[in-house]
C-alpha cells in the first residue's frame, strides 16, 4: 500500500488533503461543498462526540434535539445575528417538484412555494430560544442547560475536508441562567471544558482567550475561544463559548418570575465545537509518513500482525494472538488483529503506519519460539522486542507514553512558536518567515485589527486569559496599549 505522500515541507496543503483521502477519514460528496465521512474517520469523530457528551452530562447539561430549519422571521429579531450570518445561509423556498410538461425532467413546481422560506440552521438560537419562551416561566425553571449534536450549513466558496465545508457535524449547547454572573460563569467553565478535552484527549495544547469585538460570534457580549497552532505555523480555532447577555431573551421575549415575584429576561450562553476537530487532530500529530493518532481518540489503540509461511505457523500465532487481544480488551486496550491473507505483512505495516494506529505488534514463528512479540511505536516509529508475559503491562505503559509524548512535542513547538514583537516591519516579516502566534501590542481599535489584517491576512487569535497588563505601543498605530494580543494567520 504506497502512501507517496507530498511531504509537509514540500505543499503543506496538499499533504493534509491527500492524507485525508488515503488515510480513509473523508472524501469529497456529490454535493459542491460537502464530505462523506467515512467509518475510519467517523470512528474517531464518535470517540470525541462519546468523551465529551460525558463531560458535558458531568457539568450538568442535558441532549435535546430541534429543527434543521428555522423561519426566516425568526433570523431578523436579533439584527447582529443575522447580520453575523445573512451570507452563510441555505434557504428553502418550495416543497413539492413535479415532472416537467415538455418531458425534460424533475422542476420544482413553483405553484408551491412556502408561506416563509426556512432557513438551513446555521446555528440554532433563533429556534431555540423561540422554544425556550414556553419552557421557562419561573427562576425554578433555571439555570435550564441543554446541548444539541447536530449537522449544520454554513454555505461556503472555497472548501476543505473537515476545516470548512458548507454542512458540518457539531455539537451546540444554549443555556438559559438566572443572573448575569451564571451565565458568564457557564461560559468560561465550558471553555475550560473544551481546553481540557484537547489537551488531555486530543493531546493538543490550547490558548485560552477572548475575541475582539469584531471576531466575537453575531449576538454575543463575549466569546470565549481555544486557539491551537498546527504544524504550518498557522492558528486553528478549536472552539468557542458565548455570553450572550439577554438579547436572544429580548429579542424572543424569554422571562421568568424571579424570588422577588417580579419579571425579569434570562441570561443567556451558547458554546460548540465541531469536526473541525478533525482537522486539527490531524494538523497538529501527523507526519509525512500518515497519520499519528493519540492513543485516547484512536479507534484502534493496537494492532496485531501476524507473520508466518505456512498453515501450522499461522495457525499456532492465531491462539497467541488471540489470547493478547483477549487480554487487551479486558483492560478496555481496543485491538484489531488483522489475520487476512489477502494482504503481506508489509502492506499491513504500511497501511496502519498510514492510519495512524498507536502500537502495532508484530509475531512471526522466531517470536514464538522465544516466547517474544515486536512492538512497534507510531509517534517515533521506533521497535523493540518484548517479552511475551509483559505484554499488558508495556503496552499500557507505551500507551501512556505516546499520549504523553505527542502532547509534549506540539506544546514544545507552539511554545517556540509564541514571539514577542514590538514593530510592525519585524512582524509582517515573522509571519512570513516563522508564523505562529505572535504576540503584539494593539490599540484596541477595529480600524487598527482590519487594516493589519487587510495588509498582513493575520488576525487577532484571541486575548489570552492568562495576560498580564504591560503598558506599550501599539505595532501599527503607535499608540498606547494596555496588553499584548496573540496575532497569527489562521484556518
Amino acid at each position: 500500500m504506497g502512501k507517496n505522500l507530498t511531504s509537509r515541507e514540500e505543499d503543506y496543503s496538499k499533504w493534509y488533503n491527500e492524507l485525508v483521502t488515503k488515510a480513509d477519514l473523508a472524501e469529497n460528496s456529490g454535493v459542491r461543498g460537502c464530505m462523506v465521512i467515512k467509518p475510519y474517520g467517523y470512528a474517531i469523530w464518535e470517540k470525541m462526540q462519546a468523551q465529551l457528551d460525558k463531560m458535558f452530562k458531568e457539568t450538568g447539561h442535558k441532549n435535546a434535539y430541534f429543527p434543521l430549519f428555522i423561519p426566516k422571521s425568526y433570523f431578523s429579531k436579533e439584527a447582529s445575528h443575522v447580520d453575523g450570518f445573512a451570507k452563510e445561509c441555505a434557504v428553502v423556498t418550495h416543497y413539492r417538484l413535479k415532472n416537467a410538461e415538455d418531458g425534460s425532467g424533475i422542476v420544482v413546481d413553483e405553484t408551491a412555494k412556502l408561506e416563509e422560506e426556512l432557513i438551513v440552521r446555521p446555528t440554532s438560537e433563533t429556534i431555540i430560544w423561540d422554544t425556550y419562551r414556553r419552557w421557562i416561566q419561573s427562576y425554578r425553571d433555571l439555570p435550564l442547560l441543554i446541548n444539541q449534536w447536530a449537522n449544520v450549513v454554513r454555505w461556503e466558496m472555497r472548501t476543505r475536508l473537515f476545516l470548512r465545508t458548507s454542512e458540518f457535524l457539531w455539537q451546540e449547547g444554549h443555556t438559559a441562567h438566572e443572573t448575569k454572573t451564571e451565565a458568564i460563569e457557564e461560559a468560561e467553565k465550558m471553555m475550560n471544558v473544551y481546553a481540557e478535552f484537547a489537551e488531555t484527549f486530543m493531546a493538543i495544547p490550547v490558548i485560552k482567550g477572548t475575541k475582539t469585538a469584531s471576531e466575537r460570534f453575531a449576538g454575543a457580549l463575549e466569546t470565549y475561544c481555544i486557539e491551537a497552532l498546527m504544524q504550518d505555523g498557522k492558528a486553528l480555532q478549536a472552539g468557542t463559548s458565548h455570553f450572550l447577555g439577554q438579547n436572544f431573551a429580548k429579542a424572543f421575549d424569554v422571562k421568568f418570575a424571579n424570588k422577588e415575584g417580579k419579571q425579569d429576561y434570562v441570561w443567556a450562553t451558547s458554546w460548540g465545537v465541531s469536526t473541525r476537530l478533525m482537522g486539527a487532530l490531524i494538523m497538529t500529530h501527523s507526519d509525512d509518513n500518515g497519520l499519528v493518532l493519540p492513543p485516547n481518540l484512536a479507534p484502534e489503540q493496537v494492532v496485531i500482525v501476524p507473520i508466518y509461511r505456512n498453515e501450522e505457523q499461522k495457525s499456532a500465532i492465531a491462539v497467541v494472538a488471540n489470547q493478547i487481544k483477549m487480554l487487551l480488551n479486558k483492560n478496555n486496550i481496543s485491538v484489531n488483529f488483522d489475520n487476512r491473507d489477502t494482504y503481506k505483512p508489509g502492506w499491513k505495516f504500511n497501511e496502519y503506519e498510514l492510519k495512524g494506529v498507536p502500537v502495532r505488534l508484530a509475531i512471526g514463528p522466531n517470536d514464538l519460539e522465544n516466547k517474544t512479540v515486536e512492538l512497534s511505536r507510531r509517534d517515533t516509529l521506533t521497535k523493540e522486542t518484548i517479552p511475551l508475559d509483559t505484554v499488558l503491562e508495556v503496552i499500557q505503559t507505551t500507551l501512556d507514553l505516546i499520549q504523553k509524548n505527542l502532547y509534549e512535542r506540539a506544546l514544545n513547538y507552539r511554545n517556540t512558536h509564541i514571539t514577542n514583537v514590538d514593530n510592525y516591519t519585524d512582524f509582517k516579516n515573522l509571519l512570513e518567515t516563522k508564523g505562529g502566534f505572535l504576540s503584539a501590542h494593539w490599540d484596541g481599535t477595529a480600524e487598527t485589527e482590519e487594516k493589519i489584517k487587510e495588509e498582513t491576512k493575520a488576525t487577532i487569535r484571541c486575548i489570552p486569559i492568562e495576560n498580564t497588563l504591560e503598558s506599550g505601543i501599539c505595532i501599527y498605530s503607535g499608540k498606547p496599549s494596555t496588553q499584548r494580543v496573540l496575532f497569527a494567520k489562521a484556518y
